[in-house]
């Protein structure tokens, strides 16, 4: 079995000790080559125990995110997304700024042909929140796909059972 030679780079894979960063940090991110950008496909990542911090009264704030992308030459190697995630554990920010900045940080890393993200925080206070927001490859097909998506994200909201 050959190795591949863009997986030395990645520095979190593999390793039997792993240090947890308690503050915001997306230098952690990490990527390797896509081996089939040839064709368009959905990588998903579901990741159900996501946490922040309320950033006036610093209440934990808990969401299952949905991190889904069409990748193009990278992608995000998955134990340094869960890292980078785990860096919000201590970061006081609001649900919607917290969706927008793993938003934009995936699409600077990666350069994605496309890309969206869901959290699915639960109630604090008897409202939950629920941001949604996308990106399209400017110029591109992709583009007009997140517009459609954004417009039509929420037409069927699902029903709240396990909240």
């Amino acid at each position: 079995m050959s190795k591949r030679k863009d997986v030395d780079e990645l520095s979190h894979l593999g390793q039997e000790e792993t240090s947890y960063t308690f503050e915001y940090d997306p230098s952690l991110l990490e990527t390797f080559n896509n081996n089939h950008p040839d064709r368009d496909y959905f990588v998903k990542f579901n990741c159900p125990e996501f946490t922040t911090l309320c950033p006036k009264t610093g209440q934990p704030d808990f969401a299952t995110l949905y991190i889904s992308y069409i990748p193009d030459e990278r992608m995000v190697e998955s134990k340094s997304l869960k890292l980078y995630l785990f860096s919000f554990r201590n970061h006081g920010g609001f649900h919607e700024d917290a969706i927008n900045t793993i938003v934009d940080d995936l699409v600077e890393l990666m350069a994605p042909r496309y890309l969206e993200v869901i959290g699915k925080f639960t109630p604090r206070g008897g409202i939950s929140i629920d941001p949604y927001a996308n990106y399209g490859r400017p110029g591109t097909t992709f583009e007009e796909m997140a517009k459609t998506r954004l417009l039509y994200h929420d037409m069927y909201p699902e029903t709240i059972d396990n909240r």
